[in-house]
């Protein structure tokens, strides 16, 4: 039997540095507090970096290899599953009884993400039946930073570091959301199609780090706003093209449906 050290090529030592992150913003967010919360979610944001970074290094070295495969898999249900469920109880969380269906949320939306990687690992299908794992984390990610630079803003003009009420909500309706999202056959994304999701992972991914160190930075009331402004409106981008992205694959089904009951009427 191969030795680990031999099997590893470069991409996986890239792969490995995201699970390194993933580990250890789920060790530090067990320590509590927004300061660790939001350096957890400054690591995470590095993680989308070493996805795309990994993939990138694989195709033009020419090193897919099986090990690799099952990094790559193992990684993403760590960093864009596990860790965004526990970043985003500790960061949302109220002490009443409202967190109890916050932790219900929170592991949906983990279990979504490690379903459809095991899924994926054994379809042989084209392209991606429910939404890339990453895509969900992101959307976490882009909703925490919107309500954190919300929080900052208004601490700005005299008040609290408290999330608003309506996001406490909407967090537990988009988590359960994407964790269906993530295991439903109803919506595929068919890569030469989709493409549009690599490029907004190739921008925003090395961008999320930038902002992370804009809100330690304690900005002020005008830069805060704007940033929750863009992230609210990315987020909402992000629901939008996963709602749209079902139409589609409804529609594609319903003309097919019809094709073939076209052929047996003849």
């Amino acid at each position: 039997m191969s030795k680990i050290v031999d099997l590893l090529k470069l991409k996986d030592y890239i792969t490995l540095t995201g699970t390194t992150l993933g580990l250890i913003t789920v060790i530090i967010v067990t320590l509590g507090g927004r300061t660790l919360v939001s350096l957890g979610f400054f690591l995470l944001a590095f993680t989308f970096g070493t996805d795309l970074l990994d993939g990138y290094v694989a195709r033009k070295t020419g090193t897919v290899n099986e090990i690799g495969k099952e990094l790559d898999s193992l990684n993403d249900s760590l960093t864009f599953g596990i860790a965004p469920s526990v970043l985003t109880f500790q960061a949302f969380k109220i002490g009443t009884i409202y967190d109890y269906f916050l932790i219900f949320a929170c592991v949906l939306f983990a279990l979504g993400a490690i379903l459809r990687l095991a899924r994926f690992n054994i379809s042989k299908i084209k392209g991606y039946t429910g939404i890339p794992t990453p895509l969900s984390g992101l959307a976490i990610l882009a909703f925490f930073y919107a309500n954190y630079f919300f929080a900052v803003a208004t601490s700005e003009i005299g008040g609290t570091l408290d999330f608003p009420f309506f996001s406490n909500i909407l967090i537990i309706i988009i988590m359960i959301f994407l964790a269906w999202s993530n295991i439903t056959l109803h919506i595929v994304f068919e890569k030469e199609k989709d493409k549009k999701v690599y490029f907004t992972f190739l921008i925003f991914a090395p961008l999320c780090p930038v902002f992370a160190i804009i809100g330690i930075l304690n900005p002020d009331f005008i830069i805060a706003s704007i940033v929750s402004i863009l992230f609210f409106v990315f987020e909402s981008l992000i629901i939008g093209y996963i709602l749209i992205s079902f139409i589609r694959t409804q529609l594609k089904k319903a003309k097919k449906a019809e094709i073939q009951d076209s052929v047996s009427e003849i």
